[in-house]
């Protein structure tokens, strides 16, 4: 029987054994990150966007794609400034939902004043609605440089951009909203679940307090946590960094509603997806006025979750009740695909 693909796409550990065996080993890959540097002056990405429902609480795949995109950019430091777009219909795709996905893909695109450079149509069968593939370049910009200033006047730091690799020991980790927000949203619309939960997606630019954060400067790291969510970004952080983390779980911002909604079916809230938090290492000297900054920006629940070490390898949560265990990269998915 011919071996299938299977699913793949979910941002942990079985997407990237996958990629390292059959995608990495044949064809040289530049960066592993979410965008690629192409110079000083310039990052790109390029992302697929599918999830079902198209409309969904909190938005559409319209705003998915544009907010998705620039906002892997924007956690290199990289303001969002053009995109490319290629939509994927299928033939019985309702115009009414097209047209609402088109409006979004507008409004926030003229949200962060990007220009969209062109781009691609097509239509086919098949069981889903609608598939978007973005690219978006991000430019270099006044907030990143004033942020890199900042953390060279504490410690050496290599890099043009803000890396995935950059955290160093000693460092604050900030995650800067409440998680699991977007996959809760998306799971109630799709299953119908019988839950007394109201859930919205938290699809939305990071930019925005991305930009408010680097005024403040001292950011080393910045990971979006989508597939994979949180425990995926905090362990990608620490292996390209070579540290290792100590998070306290009662540190880390999320709703009581959902962690009980998570903990009913038996769901991981800190590998589900996010869409608009990010994950940052800030030197500690620094940590509590990028806190502040995030605030005014509003990011109201964001929080000092934790720090770097080099004391072991892994990321270690600190339980509430006192024990510690390893938060490991997801493997699996844990839900179908919702980004």
């Amino acid at each position: 029987m011919d071996e299938r693909v299977g699913d793949v796409g979910d941002g942990g550990k079985k997407m990237m054994e996958f990629l390292e065996k059959f995608v990495f080993s044949k064809i040289d890959v530049k960066s592993r990150e979410d965008a690629a540097i192409i110079s000083d002056e310039m990052v790109i990405t390029t992302d697929s966007h599918t999830i079902e429902p198209i409309i969904f609480p909190g938005g559409t795949i319209g705003k998915l794609a544009i907010c998705g995109s620039a906002n892997d950019v924007a956690v290199m430091g990289a303001q969002p400034s053009s995109f490319l777009l290629s939509l994927v219909m299928n033939e019985e795709l309702e115009k009414d939902k097209f047209l609402q996905v088109i409006s979004d893909i507008s409004q926030y695109m003229k949200e962060i004043d990007a220009e969209l450079l062109g781009g691609d149509t097509k239509t086919m069968k098949g069981d889903f609605e609608m598939i978007i593939n973005t690219a978006c370049i991000g430019k270099r910009n006044e907030w990143l440089e004033h942020n890199l200033e900042v953390v060279r006047s504490y410690r050496q730091y290599p890099h043009s951009w803000i890396r995935n690799c950059g955290a160093c020991k000693g460092e604050a980790v900030i995650i800067t909203s409440n998680i699991a927000e977007h996959s809760v949203a998306v799971l109630l619309a799709r299953e119908n679940l019988d839950f007394e939960l109201e859930a919205s997606s938290d699809c939305k630019h990071v930019w925005h307090f991305v930009r408010r954060a680097m005024e403040e400067g001292g950011i080393t790291s910045m990971k979006d946590a989508t597939r994979g969510g949180i425990a995926a970004a905090l362990n990608e952080i620490a292996e390209q960094s070579n540290v290792g983390m100590v998070i306290e779980e009662s540190k880390i911002p999320i709703r009581q509603e959902v962690r009980n909604f998570c903990e009913v079916l038996g769901l991981d809230p800190f590998s589900m997806a996010n869409e608009g938090v990010v994950v940052m290492t800030v030197v500690k000297e620094k940590a509590e006025d990028v806190l502040q900054a995030l605030h005014k920006a509003g990011e109201k629940n964001a929080a000092i979750a934790g720090y770097t070490t080099e004391e072991h390898e892994e990321v270690v949560i600190q339980t509430t009740i006192g024990g510690k265990r390893i938060l490991q990269m997801p493997y699996g998915s844990m839900v179908p695909r919702i980004c």
